[in-house]
């Protein structure tokens, strides 16, 4: 499980509309990832802007990037990204559990 900490740097990073769609845009395309090129086409963004997102996720463990030739090829990180909906998901209904076992016990 994530510490409080990476899950807050792994929720900040994904703190912004562009960067929620660059980081769409490689779920969308899965284990095999895409090229710099590729996620231009698909969302649009100046090279330098989505170099800057790629850059801010890749920090944050959310993408992961291998150079293959003179092309870079950016992942999501499943994992990390499975641990960020860990983190919120483990405290689902927390609270609801604990009122009724409080409510059971004094009935």
């Amino acid at each position: 499980m994530l510490a409080m900490e990476e899950a807050a740097q792994g929720f900040a990073a994904v703190g912004s509309e562009p960067r929620i769609e660059v980081l769409l845009c490689l779920v969308r395309a899965g284990e095999a990832g895409l090229a710099f090129g590729q996620i231009q086409a698909r969302t649009g963004m100046p090279p330098s802007t989505l170099l800057h997102h790629l850059r801010f996720l890749a920090a944050a463990g959310l993408v992961t990037q291998e150079r293959r030739g003179r092309q870079t090829i950016s992942r999501p990180a499943f994992d990390r990204l499975r641990a960020l909906s860990t983190f919120l998901l483990a405290q689902c209904c927390a609270d609801e559990i604990g009122a009724a076992a409080v409510a059971e016990a004094t009935a």
